[in-house]
């Protein structure tokens, strides 16, 4: 209750796979288990790139352009 700074509600991960269900409906289902898993994984890059405050751009230039360097936040996760 002191805590302005905590959300308001709980939900976060709804908020994640409401995305997954979004795609699903827009094409019918996933071709392959391999499609959802490579779909499920640069989702999830990007949400935790977006929560560590690094734009989607930067974020795929890094990994992309930039042969393959993650991002320092990443990298520190790595190492723990």
């Amino acid at each position: 209750m002191e805590n302005h700074f905590a959300p308001f509600t709980n939900n976060q991960g709804e908020r994640y796979l409401r995305m997954v269900k979004v795609q699903q409906k827009i094409s019918g289902c996933f071709i392959s288990m391999k499609g959802a898993e490579i779909y499920c994984r640069v989702h999830s890059y990007l949400s935790s790139c977006i929560k560590n405050i690094f734009g989607v751009g930067e974020s795929l230039k890094k990994l992309f352009v930039e042969t393959g360097k993650w991002p320092d936040f990443i990298m520190q996760q790595i190492q723990i």
